[in-house]
């Protein structure tokens, strides 16, 4: 299995939400992973940032932000020039759907989990 550097958008150190279970599940399955979320911690040895970080050789970004929120990291997104966003549940924004696409960046509307569970990721 290949290595996908892959940046959770939303992270959460509690253990119910589902940011939590993405980052842990990357991690066991070998990804690189880089957290990015409103509290500071760490999930599964990766320290969740609080600010934006630098991104370079991004495979994927996997949203656990509502439509709203996404719009604070529109820019800092098409700029780090993932190869596809993953839009989980409850995350679908068209509007969205439309800037990645104009920058040639994949959109993904699926779940994180489901993906990497029946090896799809």
């Amino acid at each position: 299995m290949k290595n996908k550097k892959t940046v959770v958008l939303g992270a959460s150190v509690k253990p119910d939400k589902y940011s939590h279970l993405a980052i842990t599940m990357l991690v066991d399955k070998g990804h690189s992973v880089l957290a990015i979320g409103q509290n500071t911690g760490e999930v599964a040895g990766i320290k969740i940032n609080t600010k934006a970080i630098p991104l370079k050789n991004i495979d994927t970004i996997t949203l656990y932000l509502n439509s709203a929120r996404q719009r604070d990291y529109y820019n800092y997104i098409v700029e780090a020039k993932p190869k596809r966003v993953i839009f989980n549940p409850g995350t679908e924004n068209p509007e969205f759907y439309q800037l990645l696409q104009l920058n040639n960046i994949k959109v993904e509307v699926a779940c994180t989990l489901v993906l990497l569970t029946t090896n799809q990721y």
